[in-house]
């Protein structure tokens, strides 16, 4: 059965052909499918299943536990395992992971599972993103797979309610099972492994300390990401907007996401990275903070529209500056683990700070959101110098 999703293993695939480029960015959206909504995720845990806040936080965070889990994994080990396999291994936890929340209230077994189904979700991530750094226009790429995740997202925020008032959580459940299914039928068009690819060189020679300050500068920055998303939704509730109008904000605001990752196809290298890099981080830091305080409608739009905004765009660029770090995509794997770990750590700290109210969680997220930018700055302006240090 395996064989029959995975292909032809003899038959090499051309990373950078129409159809493998296809299929990483398809699965590139299955892998996060849950993670993109979870604003409106951690509100139908809320309001559908009764679990309170601080429960939906902590789920939340267990299922990308889950994601951190595997990406850590596969940073030690993709090298030596069989790329299409592990994606359909992963395919598969995913969808039985989905199926077994149907029905399911209880906190501990939900979380149990929904950890389980993230361990899914962290492989086909952590595979894809490889995959893509492997590709000759790396900072394109990554745009491709951003827009589309927004735009997945855009859609699915817009949804949800009116999913969840027709279908309730278990319809949303079975939803994710058949999305991520229908991933299956791509498999045969992923890559097998990266040792095929022609780099022309073995290393790119960067220091350790380089990297080891890149990786803390995407860690920084993937906390306080998660930090802020698992809870955007109820601050917009909070702020004492109806939930449609919250949908409607952060639909928006996934749009203007998509614009965002859309200019790094658009312009790719041509304003180098540090510019866009600067504008994302530190506009995203104060995008954040902008919804510290006492707010309204308005300052809610303001501030979700621009996180979302300068987040996506300064993201194919982060992923890009990994990618440049060496020529097999090993900096990539390491890079999503981090990435993943942010995404656990961020809603686990978001819900112990909330005893403390949004104004804590978002403050945080904007000072992290800082420090990302300090920490990621030698690594990028070695890249631009050329330095080999």
């Amino acid at each position: 059965m395996l064989a029959a999703i995975t292909g032809d293993r003899q038959q090499r695939v051309d990373v950078n052909s129409r159809p493998s480029l296809i299929a990483i960015v398809y699965l590139a959206v299955v892998g996060p499918c849950v993670f993109i909504l979870q604003p409106g995720f951690v509100q139908g845990l809320v309001e559908y299943l009764g679990l309170t806040e601080q429960q939906a936080g902590f789920i939340a965070s267990a299922e990308m536990f889950g994601l951190a889990t595997t990406t850590v994994l596969l940073s030690f080990v993709s090298s030596r395992v069989t790329w299409r396999n592990v994606v359909t291994i992963c395919i598969i936890i995913c969808v039985l992971g989905n199926l077994a929340s149907l029905g399911q209230s209880d906190f501990n077994t939900l979380a149990a599972i929904r950890y389980v189904t993230g361990l899914g979700s962290g492989g086909i991530i952590s595979l894809t993103f490889t995959m893509m750094s492997l590709t000759e226009r790396s900072d394109r790429n990554f745009g491709y797979i951003i827009v589309w995740v927004l735009t997945y997202g855009a859609f699915g925020l817009l949804l949800m309610p009116k999913a969840y008032a027709i279908v309730g959580m278990n319809g949303v459940f079975i939803f994710f099972a058949a999305f991520c299914a229908f991933g299956l039928a791509f498999v045969r068009h992923l890559p097998d492994s990266g040792d095929h690819v022609e780099t022309g060189e073995e290393a790119r020679g960067f220091s350790a300390a380089l990297k080891g300050s890149t990786l803390a500068a995407i860690l920084s920055y993937n906390i306080a990401i998660g930090i802020v998303w698992a809870y955007l939704f109820l601050v917009g509730l909070d702020a004492g907007m109806p939930v449609q109008a919250v949908a409607n904000a952060l639909t928006v605001s996934q749009f203007l996401g998509i614009a965002g990752a859309f200019l790094a196809v658009l312009f790719e290298v041509r304003l180098g990275r540090l510019l866009p890099l600067a504008i994302g981080i530190i506009g995203g830091a104060a995008s954040v903070y902008y919804l510290v305080g006492d707010i309204g409608g308005a300052e809610y739009w303001i501030g979700v529209c621009g996180f979302n905004f300068l987040w996506n765009l300064s993201m194919p660029y982060l992923l890009a500056t990994l990618a440049d770090f060496d020529l097999k995509g090993r900096m990539v794997v390491h890079g999503v683990s981090m990435q993943f770990i942010g995404y656990a750590v961020g809603p686990a700290i978001a819900a112990r700070l909330l005893g403390f109210g949004y104004d804590a969680i978002n403050t945080t997220a904007a000072i992290l959101f800082v420090a990302a930018a300090l920490l990621l700055l030698p690594g990028v302006m070695a890249q631009r110098e050329g330095l080999r240090r």
